[in-house]
């Protein structure tokens, strides 16, 4: 069954708008879990424009749930994690500018990096995903790096999903193919919304978990927190 990681770091935008604490971070990551999701993610940067470090320390003793943090792997991140000890860390290579993900690793150059930090993770029991694009060349490189998953970056596939959904689709399901065959989990995520999610999950096989953010936040401002979150979870179901 594939279970459903939501982030909310676009709550964390809307609070940092006006400042002060409403919407507060910690109550919606309760909530979510509450009303059914399967885990939460966040991803501090290391501006904290919207997710701040402090809210990690906070949401990480009070949910039962599965704990994902995604970021770039500088210094301040990989204190943090170490000190917070999340479930999963999903490495990300966005620059610290970046407005959100918008590719994934070029693995085979950046082996020693991920290597060295997915070791450093690993001995505090932390599991491991990378982020990468729906490139099965690329994705041969991911078990050398030692993660335990791979997260397929989506956009794409939203992007071309109106226009022809069984071509968007079929680089995704290849390379879930390739990395189970490989010995990894699959990860997937951004952009992933109602109209296209259960498309995705019906033909990409392996999926253990999708993180779905702005568009479940989004729908949440017009179905409500709880009712939204239902209607993901009946997409994966």
């Amino acid at each position: 069954m594939t279970r459903l990681s939501v982030n909310i770091n676009k709550i964390a935008t809307l609070r940092n708008a006006r400042g002060g604490n409403i919407p507060n971070v910690l109550e919606a990551a309760i909530n979510c879990e509450r009303f059914g999701a399967e885990g939460i993610t966040v991803h501090p940067r290391p501006d904290e424009r919207h997710i701040r470090y402090q809210d990690v320390r906070d949401i990480r003793p009070v949910i039962q749930t599965e704990f994902n943090i995604e970021g770039y792997p500088g210094t301040g991140f990989m204190d943090l994690v170490l000190e917070v000890v999340p479930d999963q860390v999903t490495l990300v290579p966005d620059p610290p500018d970046a407005l959100t993900s918008n590719a994934g690793w070029q693995i085979r150059e950046n082996l020693p990096l991920l290597k060295k930090i997915i070791s450093e993770l690993h001995k505090k029991g932390i599991r491991t995903s990378i982020f990468v694009d729906a490139n099965k060349e690329n994705i041969k490189y991911a078990p050398e790096t030692g993660t335990d998953r791979i997260e397929l970056y989506t956009e794409p596939y939203a992007v071309n999903f109106y226009k022809n959904k069984e071509m968007a689709v079929r680089p995704f399901a290849e390379a879930a193919g390739l990395a189970h065959n490989l010995g990894l989990g699959i990860n997937a995520g951004h952009d992933l919304n109602l109209d296209n999610l259960r498309y995705f999950h019906k033909h990409v096989p392996h999926l253990a978990e999708v993180s779905i953010g702005h568009a479940l936040i989004s729908d949440a401002l017009y179905y409500g927190l709880e009712n939204t979150i239902q209607m993901y979870l009946q997409q994966l179901r």
